[in-house]
């Protein structure tokens, strides 16, 4: 304890040697002769000699400049280490003057203490070690910014900008600029003009950026003869390969895997006989699978496929028979008909189907009406439900059943040809050809749910065909320039007609030939409408992806017109090819909405589209009586003689129909 205060005392009386006062350095008897000889002079303050005084000062300013080199330049020693390397071997170094030893800090950290340091020092971070001191120095904010735009290569002084303008007060060269640095080149001006030359005359053409539209075909060409004409118009893409199942697993799961005897009679069946053409193994590991050694015959049975078998593009239609003692159904495949019996209803049911398909016993056969064949099926296709097959010249775009499920009438839309609309008559198989010609091209045709009236829809006008007296009664004008489907009201006084230009028609048979109302709240092409048969309500399906159910309310009074109301906005469908939904129709019974898409999806709506109907009617009924309340006398009675004047008209037409 006595030693460590002693050198204490040693180390202050050196650090404060600065401090002391030139009376106390009298005292100190252990000053050297160097020492003693600098103070000696500072005690001479009488002396009035200039020339000591500047000899002084020239010593002073050369002993400053020999420090200073000792300082940048360590000194060697004799042992080949420099004064800081002795510093490191020494346990003390030699700072002041009269050559005292001056102990350094000790620092005896492992890598433990320095672990421990780094966890609860907050500020290790930033905590340097000086070499010259020993001692640690924590760095300031300011010196931290300063350290990291050093290592981003940035200057030191943030207020530094290296990209200021620097202008000279006295250039060195301040020539003015040419003339032709601001006039146009003449030799440029002569090559334009000769490039211009040469592409007016065709010697130099230009590169065209060919447009990314689509590739276009005459349209009067003749099919028969081109046949890259057809392929243009027909192509079909090849149809991807199936996706690997769960049995071309490397570790399938256990049912998928053969036992003894499936894998013995799988290997007794013939190649073209088996369901699956490989063995399904298990392994436990990826890396364990060995290499595919049928991949060379995969990929060529692959190529077989798409170069040998055939593609073609198919224009279908499906109808439900509407007679509820029925269950039949018509499917438009290319140019083929097919009646088909799915056996999904009540025996009786089933068995008065099979007796209308299969003709009155003793009937003599139909004469066949040209075109058109009837045939039946045998074998794998009548186990598949398939009864019959009717024939056609051309691809069959719609069927549509009469009510009472005999009559089937279908379309094959021709500008060239007057076989458009064919009558099929199921008990009897007879067919006929109603038109000896038809006035444009046909849309879609419909039967008249209690009359013997056959709606055909073409192109701008909808025709009402009275089949007892074989002649037209009404021509329906759309006021649309392609109409594109029709539905005709369960009552049979109301007809909507929708139309590629994104209207709507409703047309009051009893009315007028004009349409009574034209909605226009599609963005696209109307594709598809319906009714329904049992509640008041009627869709529309558009490319614009949505499909608008609206409430149509048919009152059995002639004086009163109908009240339509739009009900639902129903979104789902996704566009394809700048196709939306295709096609709509109604459950028989439910307020349900089916709808197709171009997206290869059927989707139903859900069943507040009643609910929210039945609200909305309320609603527009409320508004009505208010607004007839609010109405004047005068209003009334020009009402009342317009509703006589109606009347009267109602009158005399139905005296010249009877």
């Amino acid at each position: 304890m006595e030693e460590s205060s002693t050198r204490t005392e040693e180390m202050e009386n050196v650090f404060n040697l600065n401090n002391k006062t030139p009376g106390d350095e009298g005292d100190d008897e252990d000053l050297s002769d160097s020492e003693d000889s600098v103070f000696s002079g500072l005690e001479d303050s009488g002396s009035d000699s200039e020339d000591e005084e500047e000899g002084e000062e020239e010593g002073s300013h050369e002993e400053e400049d020999l420090k200073d080199d000792q300082i940048l330049q360590p000194e060697k020693k004799k042992g080949g280490l420099t004064a800081e390397e002795e510093k490191k071997e020494d346990e003390y170094r030699q700072d002041s003057s009269d050559e005292e030893k001056i102990f350094k800090p000790i620092r005896n950290k492992d890598e433990l203490d320095e672990f421990l340091d780094k966890m609860d020092n907050p500020d290790y971070w930033r905590t340097i070690h000086d070499k010259q001191t020993g001692s640690d120095i924590i760095l300031s904010d300011d010196q931290v910014a300063l350290v990291n735009r050093l290592q981003r290569g940035q200057f030191g002084d943030l207020h530094f900008n290296e990209y200021q303008l620097r202008r000279d007060a006295a250039p060195v060269t301040n020539r003015p600029a040419d003339k032709r640095s601001f006039i146009p080149s003449l030799v440029e001006k002569e090559k334009v003009s000769k490039l211009v030359h040469a592409i007016k005359m065709g010697w130099i053409k230009p590169k065209r950026h060919e447009e990314a539209g689509g590739r276009f075909y005459d349209l009067w060409a003749n099919e028969d003869c081109t046949t890259s004409l057809a392929r243009l118009k027909m192509h079909l893409p090849a149809p991807r390969a199936p996706l690997p199942g769960h049995m071309e697993s490397y570790n399938p799961p256990p049912e998928y895997l053969f036992t003894e005897e499936e894998k013995a009679l799988w290997e007794q069946q013939d190649v073209s006989d088996r369901k699956c053409p490989f063995v399904p193994r298990r392994f436990s590991s990826l890396l364990q699978v060995p290499a595919f050694p049928r991949f060379l015959h995969e990929r060529f049975e692959r190529c077989l496929d798409l170069y040998l078998c055939p593609r073609q593009r198919k224009l279908r239609s499906v109808a439900w028979n509407p007679n509820a003692s029925l269950s039949l159904l018509a499917v438009a495949l290319d140019s083929m008909v097919l009646v088909l019996s799915p056996s999904l209803a009540d025996k009786q049911i089933v068995s008065a189907s099979e007796r209308l398909l299969a003709g009155p016993q003793g009937a003599e056969p139909a004469e066949e009406a040209g075109p058109v064949t009837w045939t039946d099926t045998e074998g794998e296709e009548l186990n598949q439900g398939i009864r019959l097959k009717i024939q056609h010249p051309k691809p069959v775009q719609q069927v549509a059943w009469h009510a009472k499920g005999d009559y089937l009438a279908s379309v094959m839309p021709d500008h060239s040809s007057h076989l458009q609309v064919f009558i099929h008559q199921v008990s009897r198989r007879r067919s006929q050809n109603p038109f000896r010609k038809n006035k444009g091209l046909v849309q879609c045709v419909s039967f008249h749910p209690v009359r013997p009236y056959f709606f055909v829809a073409t192109q701008r006008s909808v025709r009402i065909y009275n089949l007892v007296k074989q002649e037209m009664t009404k021509k329906l004008q759309a006021n649309s320039k392609w109409i594109s489907s029709m539905a005709v009201h369960p009552g049979g006084d109301h007809v909507i007609c929708g139309s590629y230009d994104c209207r709507l028609s409703w047309f009051d048979l009893d009315l007028s030939t004009k349409p009574y109302k034209m909605l226009r709240h599609h963005k696209k092409a109307v594709r598809g409408v319906a009714y329904h048969r049992l509640y008041p309500l009627f869709a529309s399906a558009s490319d614009d992806g949505s499909v608008i159910v609206c409430h149509g309310t048919v009152y059995n009074d002639l004086l009163q017109n109908p009240l339509l109301v739009p009900v639902k906005v129903l979104r789902g469908h996704v566009i394809t090819h700048d196709l939306g939904v295709l096609d709509v129709t109604f459950h028989p019974s439910q307020p349900w909405v089916f709808s197709s898409g171009a997206d290869a999806t059927i989707r139903l709506s859900p069943r507040a589209v009643m609910e929210e109907s039945s609200t909305r009617t309320e609603e527009m009924e409320n508004i009505c009586r208010t607004v007839r309340t609010a109405c004047s006398q005068d209003w009334r009675i020009l009402g009342v003689t317009a509703r006589m004047k109606r009347r009267e008209r109602r009158r005399d037409h139905m005296k010249k129909k009877i």
